[in-house]
């Protein structure tokens, strides 16, 4: 039988502000399970983190002043975009696209105005979100009410009864993200703990016995956007739990979704 898969909103959450524990704030509000996956909106991350800024405190550089007017956006935006930002690959038409210093290619380095409660602010991407995605994984496990996961087998003192071991819960930290190939945004893994980044099938055979040399599924990058269709931009809902691929969940915190980033010299449009 094929696994199934189900997504669950999490719903109630209030406006996270600096200094919250978000996965303390999930965890009151679902019942999670061994295996799940808790896939959780960037912007909710970075406000925990404070990495909201307001505009109106930036003070322009002589280069941003001289972008915004080629591009027709605001100088203070383009000087956080510069300062996120290690490289400027595409300024014209309006867009700006970067490579922020995490190693995402992406416009305006991740920065966006949405879903903040105050005017003249927008949110940064988190500093290290594959190290967010590990301390919210910890937040969640810790939380987690009950007596734990029954392994199979005898216990380390060989008694008949089995042992308890805490869930193995993932987690997944989400943006949105343009497509060079593509019209329309689609959510991807910027963050992950515990859970396999890639499913890496080359040197195994497909249904016909024919050996795969290229297919690497992008596990975080699909569960990001799964869970992205139970919850809409103008929700409320910046999380949601992925139930039922507890195989490609881990005890270890695993490689993060840094390892999901294209290496520059496979790049072949730069």
């Amino acid at each position: 039988m094929s696994p199934e898969l189900r997504v669950i909103p999490v719903e109630g959450m209030p406006e996270v502000e600096e200094g919250a524990k978000v996965g303390e704030l999930i965890a009151e509000r679902t019942e999670l399970q061994d295996g799940d996956v808790v896939v959780i909106s960037q912007k909710v991350v970075s406000k925990a983190e404070g990495q909201v800024r307001r505009l109106s405190e930036v003070q322009p550089s002589e280069q941003a002043r001289e972008l915004a007017n080629e591009l027709g956006k605001e100088a203070a935006l383009v000087e956080l975009v510069l300062s996120e930002s290690a490289e400027v690959l595409r300024a014209e038409r309006d867009a700006l696209i970067t490579e922020t210093h995490h190693g995402f290619v992406c416009a305006n380095a991740g920065i966006d105005a949405s879903n903040l409660p105050d005017d003249g602010t927008v949110c940064l991407l988190p500093q290290d979100p594959d190290a967010s995605a590990r301390v919210i994984r910890t937040e969640l496990t810790t939380a987690v009410k009950g007596p734990g996961v029954r392994l199979a087998g005898p216990s380390p003192l060989l008694s008949a009864e089995p042992h308890p071991r805490p869930p193995h819960i993932a987690v997944v930290i989400a943006d949105s993200f343009g497509r060079a190939w593509r019209l329309g945004q689609a959510e991807v893994a910027i963050g992950c703990a515990g859970l396999a980044p890639l499913d890496d099938w080359r040197g195994r055979t497909d249904a016909s016995g024919r050996e795969l040399k290229a297919t690497a599924i992008a596990i975080a990058d699909e569960v990001a956007a799964a869970a992205d269709l139970v919850r809409s931009k103008d929700s409320g809902v910046p999380a949601a739990v992925v139930r039922g691929l507890g195989r490609h969940v881990s005890a270890e915190d695993g490689l993060g979704a840094a390892a999901l980033r294209r290496p520059p010299a496979e790049d072949l449009f730069r």
